[in-house]
């Protein structure tokens, strides 16, 4: 996912040259989710501004166009300038996704409510708005616990703590995220933890296995023994007594 890119691009560096050219130490390992075809796919440099234009105007961001090699969609990076030099300009290694890719969920199950609020979370998400995020995250949990009641509140809670386990999550960002989701409801200044990129994406996938766990697993299992009665009774049905047969 391009939350877990955006971590790892810390080792990369970044140059524009005199002749107009990016150079990237790790040009060939670019790759994050296309925001239009939905494929963790490589990114190719199509447009990088000037380098006479930069040292003239000398903006404290810069803008510049790649392609998608999997669909040749324009993707649009943003990059803050380190340094401007005489011979170079230093981009910082860390860049914000103009256009994020949607992220998907399985809504059917979910009651309304959840639904709605979880929407917006996922739109928070994508728009880069990671502490918006947060907030809408802990109103989407305390839908949920309304819903399902203490013993369900309970039971995600179990579920948090083996996503602990099995992820190998920090103390730290566990604390994080137990504040978030599972902090007293009745608290008129609750204390939602700031969340960089990357924490974000952890509480999103947190996020998604609870909602998973709390309605989608139970429902899907739901249509499929409905599913499996349904063509019982209608094979039963169909078949022809043996008396009548003969």
């Amino acid at each position: 996912m391009s939350y877990n890119h955006r971590r790892h691009t810390s080792t990369m560096s970044f140059q524009i040259d005199p002749s107009s050219r990016l150079i990237n130490s790790q040009e060939k390992t670019l790759a994050l989710t296309c925001p239009h075809c939905q494929v963790l796919a490589h990114l190719s440099v199509s447009a990088v501004p000037r380098f006479e234009e930069l040292q003239t105007y000398r903006p404290s961001q810069v803008g510049i166009v790649y392609r998608c090699d999997a669909c040749n969609a324009p993707v649009f990076l943003r990059f803050t300038v380190r340094m401007y030099a005489t011979s170079r300009i230093e981009l910082s290694p860390q860049f914000t996704e103009v256009e994020r890719a949607r992220e998907k969920f399985t809504f059917t199950y979910l009651p309304e409510e959840v639904e709605l609020l979880f929407r917006e979370a996922l739109i928070c998400f994508s728009s880069g708005a990671f502490n918006a995020f947060a907030s809408m995250c802990r109103r989407t949990a305390q839908a949920v616990f309304t819903d399902l009641g203490e013993a369900g509140k309970l039971r995600l809670f179990d579920e948090l703590n083996d996503v602990r386990e099995l992820a190998a999550l920090s103390a730290d960002t566990f604390t994080k995220l137990k504040s978030m989701l599972f902090g007293s409801a009745t608290d008129p200044r609750p204390n939602i933890p700031v969340l960089d990129g990357y924490e974000a994406g952890i509480a999103l996938e947190v996020m998604k296995d609870l909602l998973y766990e709390a309605y989608v697993r139970k429902g899907k299992l739901q249509q499929a023994m409905l599913v499996r009665r349904f063509f019982l009774d209608e094979t039963q049905t169909n078949i022809t007594p043996l008396s009548n047969a003969s």
